[in-house]
This record gives C-alpha cells, structure tokens and sequence, in this order.
C-alpha cells in the first residue's frame, strides 16, 4: 500500500518506520520541505532501500495519516475537501488543553476524530488509530520486547481492516475499540497515560497494553 503522512514530525517519522518496515511506500506531505526532506533522510537511513518520498499531495494513497496536532487535522481535512474522497484517513491526535494540561480541549460528547469526520466530503472515512501510542516507541515497534497495542476505531469495518492489516505489516498489535465515537476514550485514555509521564518517570517511553 501507500501510505501518505501529512505533518513530518516526530509522530508521522515514528509511524512511517512502522510502515516502511512492513514493507509499504510512504509519501510526506508537509509546508516546511526542509524539514521534510529531513525526514526521508533520517527514514532512509532507519529502513534502507525504503520507498519514500516527499510530496506535494495525496495523489495514490491507500491511507492518508494526518500526523498533526488537533485542530489542524480537522483543518486539512475541511481544506482538502474532495481531494481526500475514496481515501481512508487516519486521526492521530489527541485534544489536549495545553495551556492548562488539565483537560481536552474537544467539547463533552465528542472527539477529534468525530469533529474532523463532521467536517470531511463525501466519500472520506476516517478511522481513529496511533494516538495511544508514543513516537519513540514507534521507532522500536516494541516496549521490553513486547510489541505496542494500537487501538482502532471507526465506523466503516473494510476501513479497520486495512489499517489493521498495516498495524501488523509493521510488527505492532491491532485491538479493534468498537465505532469511530470510541475515540472520545481513546482520547480521553491517552491524556491520563500523558499526564502520568512525570509520576511514572519513563520520559514518553511508557505504552498502554492489553494483557490476557
């Protein structure tokens, strides 16, 4: 598959390794070129003989990841309108007041993820997944050996499939959460996992797991 990232930063580099390790073409999309072509360096450098490549747009993707902070995803996406039509596009974001650090930022009953599928054009499905998930550890796939769980939520089922399939192309465990609106405790979850960092002194280098 192709898989185009929109935002390269620490997120969308520690996804894309995950993604190229699977064997995948990855396309960035970014406003900054240096700052993108910085980072095909850095992923040609993790995966050797990956495909990747900047780009300009969407053009040829499978599944377009916006690694971007809220709002700005649910901005793109009212943007790029039809651009985006037949496309499975993965949020990644988590709503996080920070000025305060002591809230969401997303009003009650609601999420990221719902508020850019509000906003998209016909035809774009929008599926909740990587938010639970820290960019560090996405570089290794794994934490203490164990391989990262990737929570997955949304509404179209041959959407999840296909952004499952590319979880575990990457070596990472797929756990379906249900419907897109399970994306309001996904998102709620991962804020209690950050404001957690500084009492469980692991520097972003904790993860959330299922066990049996």
């Amino acid at each position: 598959m192709q898989i185009t990232l929109i935002g390269p930063g620490n997120m969308a580099g520690g996804i894309a390794t995950r993604v190229l390790t699977g064997g995948h073409r990855v396309r960035l999309v970014g406003n900054d070129a240096t700052k993108t072509e910085a980072l095909v360096d850095v992923l040609r450098e993790r995966v050797p003989g990956a495909d990747v490549e900047a780009a300009d747009g969407v053009d040829g993707a499978d599944i377009v990841v916006l690694a971007l902070p809220y709002p700005a995803g649910r901005d793109v996406v009212a943007a790029r309108g039809d651009e985006l039509a037949g496309k499975v596009v993965v949020d990644i974001s988590n709503p996080v007041d920070f000025a305060t650090f002591d809230s969401l930022a997303t009003p009650p009953g609601t999420s990221a993820a719902e508020e850019i599928a509000a906003v998209a054009a016909d035809g774009v499905t929008v599926v909740k997944a990587f938010n639970t998930t820290f960019a560090g550890l996405l570089v290794a796939g794994e934490v203490d050996g164990t391989p990262l769980d990737v929570f997955i939520a949304g509404d179209d089922e041959m959407a999840k499939k296909k952004v499952s399939d590319l979880v575990t192309s990457g070596g990472l465990r797929p756990l379906d959460a249900g419907p897109l609106r399970r994306a309001r405790e996904l998102e709620a979850l991962q804020f209690l996992h950050m404001a957690m960092q500084q009492a469980l002194g692991t520097n972003w280098g904790s993860a959330i797991k299922i066990l049996p």
